[in-house]
């Protein structure tokens, strides 16, 4: 269905931490929006292998929540105490025993402004839209992207229409989408929309299908992949099957078209974890092309340039259905995908 364009107007870790306060996830998953007002204090004991290091990489390892840019200006501002001593000097070698106290001010969610940014919609009455999202535009603020987002242009498109249920920083966000992943998104307008379409997403009757291109042939050519899904220990921005902890994910792919050096697979979610395609099929052997944090370490010789310049993981939201949370008829729209992935999949061989 064609859109309409608006222009509108762990391992090796060197600590024990032994308490943390006020602190509701250490996951900090990216589907969990950060409210304001949640002070949080972190005390640890360095043990024998934070000994040597400087204090800032040392508290780094320990807390991989805490990027070392973080924990280098806590200790600027004073933030951060030793057996006791105020520190700040983040050069400081760290010794085995030393008691390590941390006082983290609450976050503040800044209030995201309106920006006339063009939107795809694919659908839209007075309860919700469907967007088609173009791939590098990221769903809603957040570290790194304080405006530029989707949220920032429905602000403009919607005025004061859109649901509240997602927070300030998340009004109407039923679900999202990696920034490098276009495609369909379901936006409420109003608060009952948004009870409707979350709980829908809850109990697995609003459902979204993918069109993937991957690196080689999966065999079988159909199949499940499941495991739980959950941040690195060592790296907090990739994530990964976990043996223990993590949260339960489900993908059904199948297999659509094969060429020489790669796939084009349709991926049908059951569960909507961060970054799940990506890692479920890396996890299979079959990672994303031009996927960065999940893909090939060394590229096929025979794969075509396209293949092999693509900025961003072959992956478009092809399809979502889903009920009307107003008059319950089902509706579902279907978007082509993004032009760079058909490219890349005219000039497969």
């Amino acid at each position: 269905m064609q859109g309409r364009r608006t222009d509108g107007s762990g391992k090796g870790v060197p600590g024990l931490v032994t308490t943390i306060e006020a602190f509701d996830d250490l996951d900090l998953d990216e589907d969990i929006p950060v409210e304001p007002g949640l002070a949080r204090r972190i005390e640890i004991t360095l043990d024998e292998a934070a000994a040597g290091q400087r204090l800032d990489r040392a508290l780094a390892s320990a807390l991989p929540d805490l990027s070392r840019v973080r924990i280098q200006a806590m200790l600027a501002e004073g933030r951060v105490t030793r057996d006791g001593v105020q520190i700040a000097d983040a050069s400081a070698k760290a010794r085995a025993g030393q008691h390590i106290v941390i006082d983290i001010p609450p976050p503040v969610a800044a209030i995201p402004q309106p920006q006339d940014i063009p939107l795809t919609i694919v659908f839209e009455d007075d309860e919700m839209l469907v967007i088609d999202k173009p791939a590098g535009l990221v769903v809603h603020p957040g570290a790194g992207n304080p405006d530029g987002t989707l949220v920032n242009a429905l602000l403009a498109y919607c005025g004061d229409q859109l649901s509240g249920i997602g927070g300030v920083r998340r009004p109407g966000i039923v679900h999202r989408l990696d920034k490098d992943t276009s495609g369909l998104m379901v936006v409420a307008k109003t608060d009952r929309a948004h009870a409707a379409l979350s709980a829908q997403l809850q109990s697995r009757t609003l459902k979204r299908i993918y069109t993937a291109v991957v690196w080689g042939k999966p065999m079988p050519p159909t199949g499940r992949i499941e495991g739980n899904i959950g941040r690195r220990p060592n790296d907090r921005k990739r994530m990964a099957l976990l043996p223990h902890g993590g949260r339960p994910a489900v993908t059904h792919f199948r297999t659509l078209r094969s060429y020489k050096t790669a796939s084009v697979v349709e991926c049908r979610l059951e569960t909507g974890r961060t970054h799940q395609i990506r890692v479920h099929m890396a996890h299979i052997g079959h990672p994303l092309v031009g996927d960065p944090a999940y893909g090939l370490k060394r590229l096929p010789k025979d794969a075509p340039a396209l293949a092999k310049s693509l900025p961003r993981q072959a992956l478009h939201a092809t399809q979502v259905t889903f009920l009307h949370p107003l008059t319950n008829m089902e509706m579902c729209y279907s978007s082509p995908v993004a032009n760079d992935i058909a490219e890349l999949i005219a000039s497969l061989t």
